[in-house]
């Protein structure tokens, strides 16, 4: 069965075609600048690499580029579009619509309602899966929602302290999401130890970041709560913040409650501590070796708040197996995971140094004596959706023919 998987942006479309079961990638690909005069589009299957710069007008029109990019004479790797058996989505929040579903008018309604819950996901989700359902009408489309690896948290980790009935009738609780990535490294652990036993935190650091106990294979809490904005700051979002601020900044600023928001959700995170100097991890770790004040607070800030979850969820768990580093500054900035693992012996946690330093793609970073295991993992969240898709398609079919 093929399987292309796509991660949608506001003006983006990157995506990856798998061969399942086996998992094979076939092909990997991207649009930038969608409805600008000019997109820049790329395609890499086996060992070739194509680009080009044209206009693309929506989201169905990066998807029929793909597609013939994907069947093209010279280099593609179908002979018919007809190949495609469905697309996976790693669509992000739909509140009750939990797991992973073909995607319909029910979920796409549910999806829109939530627009200022998750702006930056959910709008470019919806748009992009309506304009496909029209334009590719023979290829089921699949969402599996980040929510759903969370599904097993218990309520004392999920419920906020607030009127019962705000979360039975109004879905108010701690959604938790990077779903998708919690659950590769879950799953990566287990392999890479021989153990389906271990009490794992899975750090996932990047442009959006998340912490995630993992017991056994399952989750038991993450950072991230009702929405995406909250837990550790972001690269521009807020992180956690308390409500009860927004009326003193409504009548400080004079902005409207709307336009707080924005600012949370936009100026906020990484940029607003840097003072607006970046939201790449990168070029404020550069800043501050060179001693720019703002850049080196924005770094000890997301330390700390990633500190603190870290220890919360050690005490949380009862213990820690494995800490994995993963997502784009997980995998790539020693400096940030040195700063959290430091002055962790109390708990059994030791990095090497020399380890650290030049660890690549999968590695160990801990020390000899160190009783708990910290790794460095490169994620693959397409290949969860991938799977999640075809047992979602096959799950269908069985039901529409039970007979075959």
């Amino acid at each position: 069965m093929k399987v292309l998987v796509a991660n949608l942006g506001s003006t983006s479309f990157k995506y990856r075609l798998f061969d399942l079961p086996e998992g094979r990638q076939l092909a990997r690909g991207g649009i930038d600048r969608i409805g600008q005069e000019s997109s820049h589009c790329f395609v890499e299957i086996g060992d070739q690499e194509h680009e080009v710069d044209q206009a693309i007008a929506d989201h169905a029109a990066a998807v029929q580029l793909c597609l013939d990019q994907l069947t093209d004479d010279n280099y593609g790797c179908l002979k018919s579009v007809d190949e495609v058996s469905a697309i996976g989505f790693k669509a992000v929040h739909a509140a009750h619509l939990s797991g992973v579903r073909i995607v319909d008018d029910e979920l796409l309604s549910v999806m829109q309602e939530l627009f200022d819950i998750a702006p930056a996901h959910n709008p470019p989700y919806v748009k992009a899966m309506r304009q496909l359902r029209e334009a590719f009408p023979q290829i089921p489309l699949v969402a599996a929602l980040e929510t759903a690896f969370h599904e097993t948290i218990p309520p004392e980790n999920r419920s906020y302290a607030i009127p019962r009935n705000w979360e039975r009738e109004h879905g108010i609780k701690k959604w938790g999401f990077h779903g998708a990535s919690h659950r590769y490294i879950a799953g990566r652990v287990a392999e890479l130890t021989g153990r389906d036993d271990l009490k794992v935190v899975s750090c996932h650091l990047g442009g959006s970041s998340s912490l995630c106990a993992i017991d056994a294979g399952q989750s038991k809490a993450a950072s991230m709560g009702m929405t995406p904005q909250t837990g550790l700051p972001q690269n521009n979002r807020v992180g956690d913040f308390d409500p009860f601020a927004l009326p003193y900044l409504i009548r400080r600023t004079g902005k409207s409650l709307e336009d707080i928001l924005k600012d949370l959700s936009s100026k906020g995170g990484l940029y607003g501590l840097s003072n607006g100097l970046s939201t790449d991890l990168r070029d404020l770790e550069e800043a501050a070796a060179k001693g720019h004040e703002s850049a080196g607070l924005a770094i000890k800030t997301y330390v700390a708040e990633i500190r603190r979850y870290l220890g919360g969820y050690f005490a949380l768990l009862g213990g820690c197996d494995a800490v994995v580093f993963t997502g784009g500054i997980g995998e790539n900035s020693k400096l940030v995971r040195a700063g959290v693992c430091n002055q962790m012996d109390w708990a059994g946690l030791k990095i090497d140094k020399q380890k650290n330093r030049t660890a690549t793609g999968e590695a160990v970073i801990s020390s000899d004596d160190s009783t708990v295991q910290v790794w460095t993992i490169p994620t693959n969240e397409e290949i969860i959706v991938a799977r999640q898709t075809a047992d979602a398609v096959s799950r269908v079919s069985s039901v529409e023919s039970p007979g075959q």
